[in-house]
């Protein structure tokens, strides 16, 4: 599967994907699954947190028919770490030529930011 078809995939998943920034693990799982049951399966949880990671680890884990991608992502390693915890997309607010190459490396859909029409032309 292409990157452009994996990023059709996750945009398609749902009218809307959430954002979600979880302090606290034992509340992942539980939003998680009322996401999903509402109709909303594609979930974006953000880096910002200290517990993201484990957050992830937890609804990847445990909460079927969840589709679900990292947020916030700005290195290359975090891109890496997402795609070894099995998220499908991640989510950069910018589009760095070091993480766009490491997309590369990985069979994980990468939806990069950009502001400047130039910037989105390229990507």
């Amino acid at each position: 599967m292409t990157h452009t078809d994996m990023i059709a995939k996750v945009c398609t998943a749902a009218p809307v994907i959430p954002v979600l920034t979880i302090d606290r693990v034992e509340d992942a799982q539980p939003l998680a699954r009322a996401l999903v049951a509402g109709g909303l399966p594609a979930l974006e949880i953000t880096l910002r947190t200290a517990k993201a990671m484990d957050c992830i680890r937890a609804i990847i884990a445990e909460v079927e028919g969840a589709v679900v991608g990292s947020g916030t992502v700005l290195t290359p390693e975090q891109l890496r770490d997402s795609y070894k915890l099995g998220c499908k997309f991640a989510v950069s607010p910018g589009s760095t030529g070091r993480l766009l190459g490491a997309a590369e490396d990985y069979e994980i859909a990468l939806l990069p930011g950009g502001v400047t029409a130039s910037e989105c032309m390229a990507l």
